[in-house]
């Protein structure tokens, strides 16, 4: 057997695996809910006729829970894109409004941070810019987990935030914006061609904490890919190496998701497909004052428990889009 013809077989057995296991992801969770339910059903009966309040109350929960579990199994069908099953990379930008913006901006971060967190996802800071005076101009973090992005993608747009603002002595209420991104990250065996050529690179220092040697050493990287006008930054590794390499894969990213969604609007074209949400237009608004709502502009889904979606619990927002869109939007 040649060379080529060993990785061929190689990468076809891996090709069959990574089918195999994305089906059993499907089948092992559905039979599970399938024999939770039956022994419900059958239990339900026993109790009733002994009359037991506690195991009622038991069987119960265990229904509330298999009904989550299967819904979760539902928003997951709507992952059904090219990039869904990917970790992310996702960005806040402020908008205009000075430290008012910046500050909301860092509000927008540490919701995603807890957000991840909580789904069990890993987390890492990629790169920050502080404000001038408070909060942070701009913020990129790299979720890692199975379908992150596909579930990130639906926080892309614009978000609102209405509030007294603590910065303002007059205690007026403001309105600040700023813009969330999400990139899916792609694997190292999809080719996406990069001329260097193509590539402008600037080294600089890193901002904020991080020791003396970040900040001394021209460690953080910027990369502008010219033809496209895309521009990535990361600045929190202490080797210029190493966020060089993370560049690099943010571009890629990038380049690689403008291809396929370039694919899917064309075929959008063809079909008469309507349904694509702008992601540049504001998608949701968050009031402080003078009453608790944050409202999601899309799905008209809303909360009044704002603290709550601060620290997190944006799921019903994410899967209300997912059920909405998911499929139309799907890459």
């Amino acid at each position: 057997m040649g060379t080529a013809s060993f990785w061929e077989d190689q990468n076809e057995a891996q090709a069959v695996i990574e089918k195999a296991n994305s089906l059993k992801s499907w089948i092992v969770p559905y039979r599970d809910l399938s024999r939770r339910t039956a022994d419900v059903k059958a239990l339900f009966a026993e109790a009733i006729d002994a009359q037991d309040d506690a195991f009622l109350s038991e069987l119960t929960q265990e229904i509330d829970a298999v009904e989550k579990e299967l819904g979760e199994l539902e928003i997951r069908q709507m992952l059904s894109g090219e990039l869904d099953p990917c970790s992310c990379f996702l960005s806040i930008n402020s908008g205009a409004g000075g430290t008012e913006a910046c500050d909301w901006a860092q509000m927008l971060l540490r919701m995603y941070q807890r957000w991840a967190n909580r789904r069990g996802w890993e987390v890492e800071v990629v790169d920050v810019t502080p404000g001038d005076s408070a909060g942070i101009k701009s913020a990129t973090i790299k979720i890692t987990g199975s379908f992150a992005y596909g579930y990130a993608k639906a926080e892309k747009g614009v978000h609102r935030l209405v509030r007294i603002s603590p910065f303002d002595s007059n205690a007026r209420r403001h309105t600040s914006f700023a813009a969330v991104d999400v990139t899916p990250e792609v694997s190292d065996d999809i080719v996406i061609e990069l001329r260097s050529e193509d590539i402008r690179v600037d080294t600089f220092r890193a901002s904020g904490a991080g020791g003396q040697h970040v900040n001394k050493t021209d460690s953080a990287v910027r990369m502008t890919h010219i033809p496209t006008g895309i521009i990535v930054t990361s600045q929190a590794q202490r080797s210029q190496i190493q966020n060089r390499e993370t560049c690099m894969k943010m571009l890629r990213s990038k380049l690689y998701e403008q291809e396929v969604l370039e694919r899917q609007k064309k075929l959008e074209q063809i079909s008469g497909e309507k349904k694509e949400i702008a992601w540049g237009s504001q998608i949701r608004s968050y009031v402080f004052q003078p009453y608790t709502l944050v409202k999601d502009v899309r799905t008209k889904v809303e909360i009044g428990n704002v603290q709550a979606v601060m620290d997190g619990e944006i799921d019903p927002f994410i899967n209300a889009y997912l059920k909405e869109f998911g499929a139309s939007n799907n890459e």
